[in-house]
């Protein structure tokens, strides 16, 4: 029986590395055991861990975000998971692993590389989840990462008319490539293209999914329409020096009646009641996102910009880091190691 398993590790700010760890084992009743085949890479999250800007991931520390792979043991309060089985875990960056948090079947047929995108559109889905936009509404999402392309999509399927907004080429073409159909350039021109596609309506809901960098402070209370709303999806991390008159003047100047909502996916519970009498969870958002995946709903394949060995993590977290045009979705494949 193995004795040793495998991970990434982040040593010291601005490395990674695999280094081997001791195999995990069941130890409490709700324990599941899993052989991972492939886990994604949340590059927002996973570098401000790198860079030891999280007080919640001291280094030396083991990152991941997600993860799918198949069930090895259990312990006995474990009752809808079957040895073999293919799931998705919140899991971290190794071969083997405790599922952590949220552990998902995965449908059958479904390709387990797309399955783990589901991790980050749950990230995504509480944009949407808070959101008051409606069908036929008019939706601007400033930032076409994973998570802002994933948001954008999961308005698209909302019956919103979706505009995607980054300053890359290249991720308006994949926002395009995925369906969304209007992708534009922030600049000075970007109200009034906005003004032009929503006829001047402007948009029921502004979605910032950068961090609130400095074209989402100024611009979002300018795309916002009357009684709109500005959600903030992404996660500010590093410090950012920048000049917040603009925001603060274009809410109370511009468009007075805008609400400025948070968007974080735990703000709902951890696990589905059974009872339903709590609607939304992160489990239910989770299987909900793979159902929509197995039946063609999400588009993640220009997504996909590196699936790879974890043993050219630090390559990747280096990419990531500093070529983000080209470092979209990155997936580590775990039968490499």
């Amino acid at each position: 029986m193995k004795t040793q398993s495998v991970r990434v590790i982040f040593p010291s700010p601005g490395l990674a590395e695999l280094e081997e760890f001791p195999m995990p084992e069941i130890s409490r009743p709700a324990d599941v055991l899993i052989e991972n085949e492939y886990s994604i890479v949340s590059a927002g999250t996973e570098l401000a861990c790198r860079a030891g800007l999280e007080s919640w991931a001291p280094l030396p520390f083991s990152p991941g975000y997600g993860s799918v792979g198949r069930v090895v043991a259990f312990g006995d309060e474990v009752k809808n998971l079957s040895v073999g089985q293919r799931v998705l875990s919140f899991g971290r960056h190794a071969k083997h692993i405790l599922g952590e948090f949220v552990v998902v079947p995965v449908p059958e047929g479904l390709d387990p590389v797309k399955a783990t995108f589901a991790r980050m559109a749950a990230v995504s889905m509480a944009a949407s989840r808070t959101s008051d936009a409606e069908l036929g509404d008019f939706v601007a999402v400033i930032g076409l990462g994973l998570v802002g392309n994933l948001s954008a999509q999961l308005f698209g399927l909302a019956g919103c008319e979706v505009i995607g907004i980054d300053p890359s080429a290249r991720r308006r073409e994949q926002a395009q490539a995925c369906g969304v159909p209007h992708a534009i350039a922030p600049g000075p021109e970007m109200k009034a293209q906005v003004a032009a596609i929503t006829e001047g309506r402007m948009c029921a809901a502004v979605i910032e999914a950068t961090g609130l960098s400095s074209v989402a402070m100024e611009s979002a209370p300018q795309l916002a329409a009357r009684f709109g709303e500005i959600v903030l999806l992404g996660s500010p991390r590093a410090p950012h020096v920048a000049d917040v008159t603009p925001f603060l003047s274009g809410l109370h100047l511009c468009n007075a009646e805008t609400t400025v909502k948070g968007a974080l996916e735990w703000r709902y519970p951890l696990l589905a009641d059974p009872a339903g009498f709590c609607k939304h969870s992160i489990e239910n958002n989770v299987r909900q996102l793979l159902r929509m995946m197995s039946q063609g709903k999400l588009n993640t394949a220009p997504l996909l910009t590196h699936l790879v060995s974890p043993a050219d993590c630090h390559s990747i977290y280096e990419g990531l880091a500093n070529q983000k045009d080209l470092y979209t979705g990155v997936v580590f494949d775990w039968s490499k190691v």
